[in-house]
């Protein structure tokens, strides 16, 4: 076994007995490679990437090839997931440099930690244009060895320009509505009409898109951005994208119809979309919307809830397809054979269900699960009886892998996700499950001075700082659960966790908030990315949470700071609105207020006080806070000085340092709300 044997990151584990001599990320490799005066490989990945297992297994359990890297090169494997800070500093080279990026992603570095050669998957023998990897390999010794001045000069040129490619912020300017109009208009113009969602394939799930499209509707009441946002909610949800058996979405479509997916699942994915699909309930009143938002938060529980209550990082796309091979989507996929075989005369219906075809939409004959369009009417009841029957089938097939490690940020995500979720459909499971990852990021994530630890495992705290996004879908997490649970502690926690984004991520001149504390390990450029990705990025998502905590709290600097962080959003969000959803999302709840709404009952549990929470919660003003609790209850600040009325419990609503008069009435607290 090697250096990675006594790591927590599932994905590091995976290569602790390659024949590779693997460092963890640390200063000791870094001065193994100037004492030995070797370049070093930097092998970057996760522990559900395909194309890392294909990797793996092509060249770093090749004895050949690891005996060539342990002579030649210091060799440092890295979890993307735990290390997001060297991810990205690398990755901003390799997509500089190559105008492509992905993983596995191949970096060599100085011992300096300077990129000099980059690159992703390399394939064992030349194939597609691509030299081999023993090639790549070959070809940096010998730069390394007779070249030297040569790769100092272009190591150096690269950290030079990484450091003048300069974020364009406009400091304390929020956009406005012009702004937001004009990134509705581009978003427009990207729209898929046929299929739903934006620009072609590879296509993602625009999680964050859709709730800026929902909060401007709700703002705005302009219909197409209602239309975009449902309708590429079904498509996705009638897609192989959505596993039509067990809940969840996979990471995404390889084709522009949402047929067949790329079958890894990860936590942040399905927190985003069942977020969304219960905020489009919340909407529309849409059965799909609300039957996959429960599904979803059913699938996060079932399958990706840990022993110490948090919520494990993914599954793997690959599984075993009962012949000892690892196959991608092995786990997911029917032939209309093995549907007669388990449902026998139900067959047939099932494959018209289910879109099974002979020729079958994947590989190999076989079909993912969607479900197409189609006339007439089938019996819900044998539906339901195919589904559990060929639920209990699948079950019994190997299982994918789970990455066990927990993500501070995802698990912030899952928080805000189950705890709406829950409130919205009457499931206190559902909240509970909520409160527990709570407990658990407050238990082993947070130390006693408010710093945040990024991963976990097995109830063991990693090594590593939390970034941003941590702080940042942590304290959205917890305000989210204040405002359904009417425990004040956790609007607390926020508070603690954005003082910190205030004090160490934030700079003081503009406004501009960095991807990493100023007190981190400083890598070869500190990074920084107001974009979103596959989550909200950690600028928008502190932006986020920076405006919902001054909204519960008054507080004039976390609001200041809000808006500040906003400025990039006026910049990015009319030219780039796909890659900046939540920022524009943010920006909505800023225009809007966002509203705060005061809900105080009497001490004994009530009817009238729960009928006017529940509406709270329900109502779609874009980013509206909700404090619940007794009068001259101290649980929150705006229960301060809100009395009840005649007697009964009341709601208050303000915006904008000016408040509309208490109403008792649930309906007229809708209105109030836009609900």
């Amino acid at each position: 076994m090697n250096r990675l044997a006594h790591e927590t990151s599932p994905y590091l584990l995976q290569h602790a007995d390659n024949p590779v001599d693997w460092w963890p990320w640390s200063a000791e490799a870094f001065e193994a490679a100037r004492t030995a005066d070797r370049p070093v490989l930097l092998s970057v990945g996760y522990s559900s990437c395909h194309w890392c297992h294909v990797m793996a297994h092509e060249s770093f359990e090749d004895r050949a090839t690891a005996d060539f890297l342990n002579e030649h090169f210091v060799c440092v494997k890295v979890d993307r997931e735990e290390r997001p800070d060297v991810d990205a500093v690398y990755m901003e080279a390799v997509q500089a440099a190559t105008g492509q990026g992905g993983w596995p992603m191949t970096v060599f570095l100085t011992p300096d930690a300077e990129p000099f050669y980059f690159g992703t998957y390399f394939p064992p023998a030349p194939r597609h244009g691509m030299p081999s990897f023993r090639q790549v390999l070959e070809g940096v010794r010998s730069a390394w060895a007779d070249r030297r001045d040569e790769v100092a000069e272009v190591a150096g040129k690269i950290v030079r320009d990484l450091a003048q490619r300069e974020i364009s912020h406009q400091g304390s300017r929020p956009p406005g509505e012009q702004e937001l109009a004009q990134a509705l208009l581009g978003l427009t113009r990207e729209y898929d009409p046929q299929r739903g969602g934006f620009g072609g394939a590879p296509k993602f799930p625009p999680s964050m898109v859709i709730e800026f499209l929902l909060r401007h509707h709700a703002r705005t009441g302009a219909d197409g951005a209602l239309q975009m946002a449902a309708d590429t909610c079904e498509r996705m949800a009638r897609g192989g994208l959505y596993d039509q058996l067990g809940g969840g979405f996979a990471r995404y479509s390889v084709d522009r119809d949402w047929v067949v997916p790329h079958f890894e699942k990860m936590l942040y994915d399905n927190a985003l979309l069942c977020r969304v699909y219960a905020h489009l309930w919340r909407a529309t009143g849409s059965e799909l919307a609300r039957r996959v938002a429960l599904e979803t938060a059913d699938f996060m529980v079932r399958e990706l809830r840990t022993g110490e209550g948090g919520f494990a990082s993914a599954l793997d796309a690959d599984s075993d397809d009962g012949t000892g091979r690892h196959v991608e989507g092995a786990y997911y996929v029917w032939t209309p054979a093995q549907l007669r075989e388990v449902l026998g005369d139900d067959a047939d219906l099932a494959a018209q269900y289910f879109g099974v075809t002979a020729e079958g939409t994947f590989e190999h004959g076989r079909s993912v699960l969607q479900l197409p369009q189609q006339e007439g009417v089938f019996d819900a009841e044998k539906i339901e009886s195919v589904k559990r029957r060929l639920l209990a089938e699948r079950a019994a097939r190997p299982a994918p892998g789970r990455d066990d490690k927990v993500v501070a940020a995802w698990n912030g995500l899952a928080v805000a996700a189950l705890a709406e979720t829950g409130a919205y459909f009457d499931r206190p499971d559902l909240v509970e499950a909520a409160v527990g990852a709570a407990d658990l990021l407050v238990r082993l994530h947070l130390d006693d001075h408010a710093r945040l630890t990024r991963t976990s495992r097995d109830g063991r705290a990693g090594a590593h700082a939390g970034v941003l996004e941590d702080y940042g879908d942590v304290a959205e997490g917890f305000l989210a659960l204040a405002s359904v649970t009417g425990e004040g502690v956790w609007l607390d926690f926020a508070g603690l966790l954005l003082d910190q984004v205030l004090d160490r991520f934030t700079d003081p001149e503009n406004g501009a908030l960095y991807d990493t504390a100023s007190d981190a390990e400083q890598l070869i450029r500190r990074p920084q990315d107001p974009t979103d990705n596959a989550v909200p990025s950690g600028w928008t998502a502190a932006a986020g949470a920076l405006l919902g905590f001054a909204a519960h709290t008054g507080s004039e600097a976390h609001r200041t700071a809000a808006e500040r962080a906003l400025g990039v959003v006026r910049t990015l969000g009319p030219r780039v609105p796909r890659f900046v959803g939540w920022g524009l999302a943010v920006a909505e709840a800023l225009l809007d207020g966002p509203r705060e709404v005061a809900v105080v009952g009497p001490d004994a549990p009530d009817p009238a006080t729960a009928a006017l929470h529940r509406t709270a919660l329900l109502g779609t003003a874009p980013g509206a806070v909700v404090a619940v609790g007794t009068a001259g209850s101290d649980e929150f600040p705006l229960l301060a000085d809100r009395p009840l009325v005649g007697g009964a419990a009341a709601a208050y609503v303000c915006r904008n340092f000016t408040c509309d008069a208490p109403t008792t009435d649930p309906e007229r607290l809708r209105a109030a709300l836009g609900g």
